[in-house]
């Protein structure tokens, strides 16, 4: 049995297979961080938005409200610094008043940091220049549902457009006139017609033409007034949508609104700089000097922290209730123009 039990003990050793050498594992670099292996890159996300946002670019579409002479189309010009709206510099004798409210739309592209945007600035020539302006916001209002109409119609056609061209009213800048008593009847008419179909900003015009206690005391009865008949003016308190946006947007609800501005696209030398202002016998009017007038305050509000929610809120609520309401009177989809054979090989 010995000799045996030994043959077959050197038979299995010669089956039971070496053991390998594990492979060399190279050590890690020292100069990698640990917590970067865990890294997947979501953050980039902003700048890859970033990026086609610069190249689409996007469009901003401002309408002015007002009666004439009080420095609309200066005010749009000194908010985006250059000569986006034209002046008319009052009627030429040949030239008649217009009978009813005109609707002239400007548009320019306006590049900076290489960001390009669409500007359209809506003026509204003969806005409460008549004796009687009986429902003469009626054709703004037909003109800000037409844009919202045309929207509409690219968004339920078939082959539609990649990118809809955007001409809706994101911004209506409403000026008031400096009485420095009360709104007038056309304010209050105007606001509470047109306050549920677009963002409306109150603007006091020409602030330069009252006391500083003047002002304070304007700015506190419009407010009132606003508040008595109802009226909401963009940011709405509905439309908050956490605790940071109610904070800030109280605070301009409460202290800011509305806006008492001095427009101006003259330069004057104070103190060694340039700077826009207003020459009176007494002094410069310096424009972005907040002590002088509220105008830094709602170019921030309009253009550095609002553009956007601006943009938002008129497409999520202003527009989204247009749509609503149209889609229901008309059993889902707005009438179709019926084609004909020449309209249709121009389509084509």
């Amino acid at each position: 049995a010995g000799p045996v039990e030994s043959k077959n003990e050197a038979a299995m050793s010669e089956l039971v297979p070496e053991p390998r050498q594990k492979p060399v594992v190279p050590m890690k670099p020292m100069g990698i961080n640990a917590n970067l292996l865990g890294y997947i890159g979501i953050d980039t996300i902003i700048e890859q938005m970033r990026k086609k946002t610069m190249k689409t670019g996007f469009d901003f579409n401002i309408m002015v409200v007002g009666q004439s002479g009080l420095g609309k189309s200066t005010l749009v010009n000194t908010l985006f610094k250059s000569q986006v709206s034209r002046k008319s510099s009052g009627w030429n004798r040949e030239e008649k008043i217009p009978k009813t409210v005109e609707i002239k739309a400007i548009g320019h592209v306006i590049e900076e940091g290489g960001v390009k945007m669409k500007l359209t600035v809506i003026d509204t020539p003969g806005f409460g220049d008549q004796i009687n302006n009986e429902n003469c916001w009626e054709p703004i209002e037909k003109y800000i549902n037409e844009q919202y109409e045309k929207f509409l119609k690219e968004e339920v056609n078939i082959a539609r457009k990649k990118r809809i061209p955007d001409t809706r009213v994101h911004c209506c800048l409403y000026f008031i006139s400096p009485t420095g008593h009360s709104l007038r009847p056309l304010d209050l008419e105007f606001m509470k017609h047109l306050s549920k179909v677009v963002n409306i900003i109150p603007v006091i015009a020409k602030a330069d033409t009252m006391t500083l206690e003047e002002k304070t005391e304007f700015k506190q009865r419009v407010r009132k007034e606003l508040e008595v008949n109802g009226i909401e003016f963009y940011p709405q308190k509905e439309f908050d949508e956490d605790l940071e946006d109610k904070t800030e947007n109280d605070k301009i609800r409460q202290e800011s609104m509305p806006f008492a501005v001095v427009g101006s696209d003259k330069e004057y030398q104070v103190n060694g700089k340039r700077v826009l202002g207003r020459k009176t016998p007494w002094g410069i009017i310096e424009v972005e000097n907040l002590t002088h007038c509220e105008f830094a305050l709602l170019r921030d509000f309009v253009i550095r922290t609002h553009l956007q929610d601006l943009k938002e809120v008129t497409h999520n609520i202003h527009y989204e209730t247009y749509r609503a309401k149209r889609l229901n009177d008309n059993g889902g989809l707005p009438p179709m123009a019926v084609e004909t054979e020449e309209n249709h090989e121009s389509n084509l």
